[in-house]
């Protein structure tokens, strides 16, 4: 640690190297052109070679200077990161939610309507993600996963178990009056879940139904097909509650294998903004 320049050079470094200007530098860190120039000579001294070509009007990194400025900022890219990960984000930041397309819809909507209201100056930010590796990012508070529930070292609240059941538009599911009746329809898949058509068509005795077939890779997807008449969706009851865009023609219900999860980092506390709205989440599951 000795031998590393000051922070402060390297960041002059790191800013004057990527805009190729002092005076532009200057204003990111505010601080004067002449401070830029003088910190960048100080550290080239230190260093024992020129990292700058000093044009007329302009700059370029010398060859040294080109060959180390991704090991500067990748350094300043890791400390970022680790300090939020383990502080979070600035305290007065959005709170921020990542979930699925579908939760978003059919879950989180009407919740997050009711903790704005409750407390409309707190900033809400909810972002999108679709699976489970997507779900990294210092910058998020929290999380809603579908899964198993296998995610070390994050603190976890279930939203609860559910079961799949088939759904589409009203006046489909009007022609539908028992399970057989899905013989020549449109079955909607969603990838990537443990439980699906072949799991439900099975528990009704129907596993050789003569049906057509459309995937997507989301459930928000699946669900809006079938909303419109595209075919039947199996979904997960919980999302879909008594909404007049899908309705459930039969009684039957497979058992999901996964569920969806409230997480968050473990080693990181809440923000008091972020825990509020944690509470308010949990509050809510039935």
């Amino acid at each position: 640690m000795a031998r590393l320049p000051p922070v402060a050079w390297l960041q002059a470094f790191e800013a004057a190297g990527r805009t190729l200007s002092f005076t532009r530098a200057g204003e990111e860190l505010a601080i004067t052109q002449s401070a830029i120039s003088q910190r960048i000579r100080l550290l080239e001294a230190r260093l024992g070679q020129e990292l700058f070509i000093r044009h007329a009007r302009s700059l370029t990194l010398t060859e040294a200077g080109r060959a180390w400025l991704p090991s500067v900022q990748e350094a300043f890219d890791r400390l970022a990161h680790g300090t939020a990960e383990i502080f979070g984000p600035e305290p007065d930041a959005p709170v921020t939610l990542r979930a699925t397309p579908a939760i978003q819809q059919f879950w989180l909507a009407p919740r997050l309507q009711a903790f704005h209201r409750q407390q409309p100056e707190t900033p809400l930010r909810v972002v999108t993600g679709v699976w489970a590796d997507d779900f990294i990012g210092e910058d998020v508070d929290m999380e809603i996963r579908y899964g198993t529930g296998d995610w070390p070292q994050l603190v976890q609240q279930s939203l609860g178990t559910d079961a799949m059941t088939p759904v589409c538009a009203p006046a489909l599911a009007e022609t539908l009056d028992s399970p057989a009746a899905l013989a020549g329809q449109t079955l909607l898949h969603t990838a990537g879940f443990a439980v699906g058509w072949p799991a439900w068509l099975e528990a009704a005795g129907l596993a050789d139904l003569t049906t057509r077939h459309l995937w997507c890779d989301t459930q928000s997807m699946t669900l809006r097909l079938a909303a419109q008449g595209c075919g039947i969706a199996l979904a997960h009851r919980g999302l879909i509650g008594d909404r007049q865009m899908l309705v459930a023609p039969f009684e039957l219900t497979c058992p999901a294998r996964e569920q969806f999860v409230l997480t968050r980092p473990e080693r990181r506390s809440l923000r008091t903004a972020a825990s509020e709205l944690w509470d308010h989440l949990v509050a809510t599951i039935d």
